[in-house]
């Protein structure tokens, strides 16, 4: 039985050696931004005023900086989105800010799901925890989990930006991936753009109760996530 011929193999070997370097490179970008400045960036975003300060120090520029800050907190799970939603309302207001924000979490995703797809299941293991990993992996292999991606997207208190990434190795097809996550993503992305605005406008009342309707429906999240997670998990089976 004949052996592969010689160009396969060292076409298969080259292959092997560029997404090596790609994943190498890329693992040593996420940890060196999030080492110098996932702490800091997490502090900035945290106050308005400070960060809309900063953004606005950069003149012309401002909008592509938050968007900036939108794609590295999509990529860098250690970075909390919410935080750059909010203020991103408070800075350019409800419409631009969700705009912004929208813009910002797509082009983040595409690179995340991209990445996974491109660099494969290596990636992951990078990234995420064995626990996570196990949690999701149900989707993995699953030809028929649009419905659920979307629900898992739209669950408040689930990890959003690991998803993304395990959602690269899913049999999804991207420009239908694309679609769910904006359509699931949309509201949570309206109302903190809302809440940030409202602080803006000094509307601390409708603030408020914005913000305690996004509390507890993150708490029913948070705390029935697991349950949900085995009627998703027991319908892909199906």
């Amino acid at each position: 039985m004949k052996g592969k011929p010689e160009s396969v193999i060292n076409t298969s070997k080259k292959r092997f050696a560029i997404q090596l370097f790609l994943f190498i490179l890329f693992i040593g970008a996420i940890v060196a931004l999030t080492i110098l400045y996932a702490p800091a960036i997490t502090r900035l975003v945290g106050n308005p005023d400070h960060f809309r300060q900063f953004i606005d120090s950069y003149g012309a520029l401002s909008i592509l900086v938050f968007i900036g800050f939108q794609v590295l907190q999509v990529i860098i799970a250690a970075i909390p989105g919410e935080f750059v939603q909010i203020a991103g309302g408070y800075i350019f207001g409800t419409v631009l800010g969700t705009l912004y924000s929208v813009i910002g979490i797509m082009i983040g995703a595409v690179i995340a799901f991209f990445t996974a797809r491109l660099l494969g299941y290596r990636v992951i293991a990078a990234l995420i925890s064995q626990a996570n990993i196990d949690k999701f992996s149900f989707l993995l292999n699953n030809k028929k989990g649009e419905m659920i991606v979307f629900l898992l997207f739209l669950i408040p208190g689930l990890p959003k930006d690991i998803l993304v990434y395990i959602a690269g190795l899913s049999p999804l097809k991207p420009f239908r991936f694309f679609v769910i996550f904006l359509t699931a993503r949309l509201p949570g992305l309206v109302g903190s753009s809302l809440i940030g605005a409202n602080i803006q406008q000094k509307n601390y009342v409708f603030a408020l109760v914005i913000f305690i309707v996004a509390c507890v429906l993150f708490m029913i999240g948070l705390f029935s996530k697991d349950l949900i997670m085995r009627k998703l998990k027991g319908r892909s089976d199906d």
